[in-house]
């Protein structure tokens, strides 16, 4: 999610592992599936052009793994039906939060000449650093895949876009584990109830959403109140708060149309009290308010998460539409609250295991049917919504839904080497908080934005 280590989790990474836990992940002990082919010779000639100078290589030396503790059970069923393979495996906070652990260590190895971990599970926004060296002459921690390690067959297995964080200077460094594509939530009891039709465009949302508000005093239809609010919606409506048009040169564009058009909207509906600022993982809100949520704009994540665990909405309740469109716009386009994703070290001196623990991972059905979220890895995912325990609870199929959104995940917002909660948690939400309107606070998140990047060394465009 971004991730299920993601820094841009915040609340909602805490539910979900909270929740994670909760729920049986099995373990199945199975052959190895999706392997890469890796040809690990030391030749530093590519076809594909690539620099990378693998490390002496050691056919069946031990490989060192770092994985969160969401991920850790699939780690260990590799472990478990791969006994040949000499694993350590230790946990640690995957990047969740904006953690610099990883970069930090990292640092220090390359510093020392030792001490890098074979595989590790990251967040998106790890790759912006671990695509290049972090310091002169050394090389980039993250191992190019595409440079005759993984396939290009099962590169292009992955949903549509769903690599785009891994891809730098024409290379992929990175496989995605899982992805969190936005959808429309909805209660359809309550929506049968009340004779309402599902919305499919966004004008039809705010009109629903000031009906329900009018007809059904306390019931709502989202909220921006959470730290990953704005990928919902702004992701969504395609406005461009972190698009790098350079590795060095981000584009924060607040004042565009698109950006406009979606903080005033949601304006409406806040104002209507449709759409509430506080949060849906705030203290308090699943208590008091999660049986009145009609409907929600949110990550694949929130059916088994927010409405199942922290609502604990009665089964056959919830339901699923595809993410919604503007009238008289034909592309979709929808947002990405989560996902992540595994690296090889470049400095692996056994990058056919390594490689092939970072497939089986990320495109196995064995392992992926079981995973707690939405695989990127589209064969997986279609293993993950035949299995009962990602289905049953709904009211609805999701599959075509889920499926659909998942190839539909706007790329121009970006992952950058900071985190994009960082400003709406600090600048929009107080702002909303004290009554302040989404159009009016945009100027000062632009300028947080602004401050941020710049911090971390891009140079800033806004038009």
């Amino acid at each position: 999610m971004r991730s299920s280590g993601s820094p841009r989790a915040g609340r909602r990474r805490t539910a979900i592992r909270t929740a994670a836990a909760a729920l049986s992940l099995a373990t199945a002990a199975a052959v190895l599936a999706g392997c890469a082919s890796a040809d690990t010779s030391t030749d530093s000639s590519s076809s594909s052009g690539s620099a990378f100078k693998p490390a002496a290589q050691k056919d069946g030396s031990k490989i060192t793994v770092w994985a969160d503790s969401t991920r850790l059970p699939s780690v260990q069923a590799y472990q478990k039906s791969h006994p040949d393979v000499p694993m350590e495996i230790v946990t640690y906070d995957g990047g969740a939060d904006g953690s610099t652990y990883l970069q930090s260590k990292v640092q220090l190895f390359d510093r020392t000449g030792s001490g890098w971990p074979d595989v590790v599970f990251g967040s998106p926004t790890d790759m912006t650093w671990a695509s290049e060296p972090t310091k002169p002459g050394a090389q980039p921690f993250a191992a190019p895949l595409d440079d005759k390690l993984v396939p290009k067959s099962t590169l292009d297995g992955f949903a549509k876009g769903s690599l785009a964080p891994c891809q730098f200077n024409g290379h992929t460094y990175c496989v995605r584990n899982d992805i969190a594509q936005v959808v429309l939530w909805y209660n359809k009891s309550l929506m049968d109830k009340w004779g309402y039709e599902v919305p499919t465009t966004w004008e039809q949302y705010e009109a629903l959403g000031k009906r329900i508000a009018k007809e059904h005093p306390g019931y709502l239809v989202g909220s921006v109140g959470d730290t990953n609010s704005h990928e919902s919606y702004f992701w969504s409506g395609q406005c461009p708060a972190f698009s790098l048009v350079k590795p060095d040169t981000l584009r924060s564009d607040l004042k565009d149309e698109k950006c406009v058009r979606m903080a005033t909207l949601l304006d409406e509906l806040i104002s209507a009290k449709a759409v509430t600022t506080k949060g849906f993982f705030s203290q308090g809100f699943a208590k008091d308010s999660g049986g009145k949520v009609a409907m929600a704009y949110g990550p694949s994540w929130y059916g088994q998460y927010l409405f199942k665990t922290a609502f604990k909405t009665p089964a056959k309740q919830i339901a699923v539409a595809s993410p919604l469109t503007w009238e008289g716009e034909t592309t979709v386009s929808t947002g990405n609250v989560g996902g992540g994703v595994w690296m090889v070290s470049s400095h692996s001196a056994n990058l056919k295991a390594s490689t092939d623990l970072a497939t089986w991972l990320t495109t196995s059905d064995e392992n992926q049917a079981s995973a707690p979220t939405y695989p990127a890895y589209t064969k997986a995912a279609e293993a993950w919504l035949a299995n009962p325990v990602n289905s049953d609870y709904f009211a609805n199929d999701v599959s075509k839904p889920f499926q659909e959104a998942a190839d539909e995940v706007w790329t121009g917002w970006s992952n950058t080497k900071f985190s994009d909660a960082t400003a709406w948690s600090s600048i929009v939400l107080p702002a909303l908080t004290s009554g302040k309107s989404l159009v009016e606070t945009l100027p000062a998140w632009q300028g947080e934005i602004s401050n941020q990047a710049k911090a971390e060394g891009y140079q800033v465009v806004d038009e």
